[in-house]
């Protein structure tokens, strides 16, 4: 098949007539040829027609137009470039929007102030003012959380579940965080309808007396505050009463907070004591070991969760929810102060409606300025945490006490001078307190609790004073003779005993006989 072979069809080119200039004569179908046409005859010549000059279009026009086309593209197009007139509109626009956002957020701050300090809604504007100390210079502060704004909660809303202490030296900008157990049981000091002693967490309840518990009580506020300072020895300052709401509502606000869960179990922890909300078919504390993002919801479960309803990896119960808590305070504490969070007008929002509504305290407003400089400038890993419980050396244990479980020092019932001793080798600047001699009282008189009444007025002062006895009863005592019986040198300890006792230190042995394993020695004479 030839080169001019397409789809298996030669082509072939029929033979031209003579004379014919190349056009086929080729007789025309009597179909294809219009009426009247004869058939067979041959196709007409093609014939070369000038166009008429009155229709039709000109070269020339061709020609203009394709030139005014080449102008058109060849003009450089004009860029849009806003004016001075523009940005400036644009620039009070969005002033406009700033101020009032910023005055929408001044208003709601000034309103929530006022509930928190119960105060006039333009103290807030009040200068910053130093912190109130004790003998230290430190400032200190017991925090405790209710649940009277929880519908759930039936009968034991009112009982602080969540009680803790935050010390504060503002100069040194040093910040220490310690829990108080809420089952610790203690003396009410009066009588009210719980009887005369019990659990802690009920102290608020018995100093509000007649108070409608469903508002807060400055009563039952101050009442706790006494028996918190009891119980680590300090004199405290300063309150923050918080609703179950604040800490939910703030948490949602900033949009969630990360913990580490934290667990001797290989599987994490597990507490289904709130999942009848969802009907036991969803999980409110469920999480393996290691990082955790929660939401309001799912941080208050957590910070109350103790194995309460079965479980796992909650062993330690009351200890357990005591370190989550402070872990998710903490993890609230860095989140709500991120450049991140207060740039968001939404979340800054939300914050003063959590705090203002929720939050209760005697912080004076100046004083609440100089708490937030120090927060910016403390971080997270800068707070001392004290554990009571640690496994090393636990300060604390639990027992029986009228039927009821209770957490007791280990010392014993009402007995808190290990704690007050940690508590102040912790937070002091002390040098005899840093030193951490160990100091025995002895009662060298026929009078009964001589030892135990001097032993408290050491440790009020910083000793550690870990034992009390009876020595051989001696007028050569005078009214109390003092003892260094270790070889470490303890100076400071020497000096704040001689100042404290108005006596003397003696090197040497024990008179009659008497041994002890302590550094030092206080006889106490008649």
């Amino acid at each position: 098949m030839g080169s001019n072979s397409i789809d298996g069809f030669s082509l072939r080119r029929r033979p031209t007539a003579s004379g014919s200039g190349g056009i086929d004569n080729t007789s025309v179908p009597g179909q294809f040829l219009k009426e009247g046409a004869k058939a067979g005859s041959a196709l007409p010549r093609r014939q070369n027609v000038a166009p008429a000059s009155s229709s039709g279009l000109k070269r020339s026009d061709i020609d203009e137009s394709l030139q005014k086309f080449d102008q058109v593209e060849g003009k450089k197009r004009r860029r849009f470039r806003p004016s001075k007139k523009l940005f400036k509109r644009i620039f009070l626009f969005l002033l406009v929007i700033i101020v009032l956002i910023g005055g929408y957020l001044g208003i709601k701050a000034l309103i929530a102030g006022s509930n928190i300090f119960g105060g006039n809604l333009f103290d807030i504007l009040s200068q910053a003012q130093p912190l109130k100390t004790d003998a230290n210079g430190r400032s200190n502060v017991l925090i405790f959380g209710t649940s009277e704004d929880d519908p759930h909660e039936h009968g034991g809303a009112s009982l602080t579940d969540s009680i803790m202490l935050m010390s504060i030296d503002q100069k040194k900008n040093q910040v220490a965080l310690s829990s108080v157990p809420r089952d610790l049981w203690v003396d009410y000091d009066t009588s009210c309808e719980f009887g005369n002693a019990g659990k802690i967490n009920v102290v608020y309840v018995c100093g509000a007396g007649e108070t409608d518990l469903k508002t807060h009580s400055e009563a039952g506020s101050q009442a706790l505050m006494k028996k918190v300072g009891e119980f680590y020895g300090l004199d405290m300052q300063y309150y923050v009463h918080v609703t179950y709401t604040a800490l939910q509502q703030g948490v949602d606000a900033v949009g969630g907070v990360d913990v580490t869960i934290e667990s001797s179990d290989p599987r994490g922890i597990l507490d289904r004591n709130f999942d009848w909300e969802c009907n036991y078919k969803c999980y409110y504390v469920k999480y393996p070991k290691g990082p955790a993002h929660l939401d309001g919801k799912h941080a208050l479960a957590l910070a109350r969760a103790r194995n309460d309803a079965g479980g796992y990896g909650l062993s330690d119960g009351n200890f357990d929810r005591e370190k989550n808590q402070q872990k998710i305070i903490l993890a609230l504490r860095a989140k709500a102060a991120s450049a991140g969070t207060l740039a968001n007008p939404v979340a800054t929002s939300s914050l003063i409606d959590s705090i203002g509504n929720n939050v209760k305290t005697n912080f004076a407003p100046g004083e609440v300025k100089t708490l937030i400089k120090l927060a910016q400038k403390v971080s997270n890993k800068q707070i001392d945490r004290i554990d009571l419980n640690d496994p090393a050396h636990p300060l604390l244990t639990t027992g029986s006490q009228g039927g009821q479980s209770i957490v007791r020092p280990v010392a014993g019932l009402y007995d808190y001078s290990q704690i007050q001793a940690l508590i102040l080798k912790r937070l002091t600047s002390d040098a005899a307190t840093k030193e951490a001699a160990t100091v025995t009282v002895l009662n060298g008189t026929p009078r009964p609790g001589a030892a135990s009444t001097t032993k408290n007025t050491l440790t009020s002062k910083g000793f550690n004073v870990i034992d009390i006895g009876n020595a051989v009863a001696s007028p050569d005592y005078g009214a109390v003779s003092i003892y260094k019986l270790s070889a470490t040198k303890q100076p400071a300890t020497a000096k704040k005993l001689e100042k404290n006792l108005g006596a003397k230190v003696k090197k040497g042995p024990l008179p009659f006989g008497m041994v002890s394993n302590a550094d030092f020695v206080v006889i106490v004479g008649q």
